[in-house]
């Protein structure tokens, strides 16, 4: 007999992306024994839908609401009220592949006997340019061999030993909170596998306004977080030294190597999102796909705009508490408690 599973999410404004979620869960070849959701003070119809949908579903959901929580206090809040010791985790937004929660779990048995499985993540784009957005930011899993892809708590399970061994996801950070969760995970020497096969299906952003929000909270929170200050570090570099140098050779001084820099600057930064949105093709259509094919380099320098701008804001933060940071990415958090979890108001019609 299969061990127990408790699957966790967060909410906040999700009614009109919650009902694929429910349908997919629903559908899982193997359902999770336990639902827990935490809403964070949704102000739109998310908490009805969740009560009447999970009803009309048939699925063991227990609701609790807490204003104001961000991911990492929902994601806290919700594993301590969760039944069991074998924890998956998924985000709102997405929808699961119907075999997504066995492929995690299969792992959590002999011989693997693993601690922690990460999932895989694939877009599900509808407008051309939710198209052009996944081929310039998300890799695809071929991209990504071993040990270079850093799990995402949208298609994750971990047994709850390790959620306590690490202090929990850290409620001081509003943004990058898998990130630092795995990097604290690995830092205590968890047995880690990654199923790529276990697939969640997200919408990315639908307009570039939304993106470019979406990129500074990402940098805002490596900022808060005191992560890839090198990486930070190369884009300021490109964009503030080394392409205003070229610019100035190729115009001043010699063509060929001011010009040809750049060039070859643009291939190496645009080659793989070409590349992904080439494998898009017969989705898109010629006229889509060449209209995406515009928007990518728009795309890649808002993004980047958007991290040179959120980064600098989020790292005086992460500074004024860096023992904090430091030591709880490296596996030293402050422990959880048991069953820890403070008195909030639960969904209407949606029992315990």
């Amino acid at each position: 007999m299969s061990e127990p599973v408790s699957l966790i999410l967060t909410v906040l404004n999700e009614g009109e992306s919650i009902a694929p979620l429910l349908h997919s869960i629903a559908a899982q070849t193997v359902p999770p024994d336990d639902i827990v959701i935490v809403d964070g003070g949704s102000t739109d119809e998310t908490v009805r839908i969740i009560d009447r949908l999970s009803s009309a579903l048939g699925l063991p959901v227990r609701l609790f609401v807490e204003p104001g929580a961000n991911i990492s206090r929902g994601r806290n809040r919700a594993i301590a009220e969760a039944r069991h010791n074998l924890i998956a985790v998924t985000d709102a937004g997405v929808r699961l592949d119907p075999e997504w929660l066995a492929r995690l779990v299969r792992h959590f048995a002999p011989p693997e006997s693993a601690d922690f499985v990460s999932g895989f993540f694939l877009p599900d784009p509808q407008t051309t340019f939710e198209y052009a957005l996944a081929a310039a930011t998300l890799p695809a899993r071929e991209e990504m061999g071993r040990g270079r892809f850093m799990p995402s708590s949208r298609s994750v399970a971990f047994r709850r030993s390790v959620w306590e061994a690490v202090g929990g996801y850290p409620e001081w950070a509003d943004y990058s909170e898998d990130v630092l969760f795995d990097l604290a995970v690995m830092a205590r020497g968890f047995r880690i596998v990654y199923e790529p096969d276990a697939i969640v299906w997200f919408r990315p952003r639908p307009s570039l306004r939304a993106f470019a929000r979406q990129y500074r909270n990402y940098a805002y929170g490596d900022g808060q977080g005191l992560l890839w200050p090198l990486r930070h570090l190369i884009r300021y570099g490109t964009y503030g030294v080394l392409a205003p140098l070229l610019t100035w050779v190729g115009m001043k001084k010699n063509p060929t190597l001011g010009f040809g820099g750049l060039a070859l600057g643009a291939a190496a930064m645009f080659y793989t999102p070409y590349k992904r949105l080439w494998r898009m093709r017969h989705a898109l259509g010629w006229k889509r796909l060449a209209v995406a094919a515009a928007l990518i380099p728009i795309i890649r320098l808002t993004g980047d705009v958007a991290k040179m701008y959120g980064y600098p804001i989020g790292l005086p933060e992460g500074w004024h508490n860096r023992h904090v940071v430091r030591a709880y990415r490296r596996g030293e958090g402050r422990a959880v408690p048991r069953h820890a979890a403070p008195t909030s108001t639960k969904a209407p019609g949606v029992q315990p």
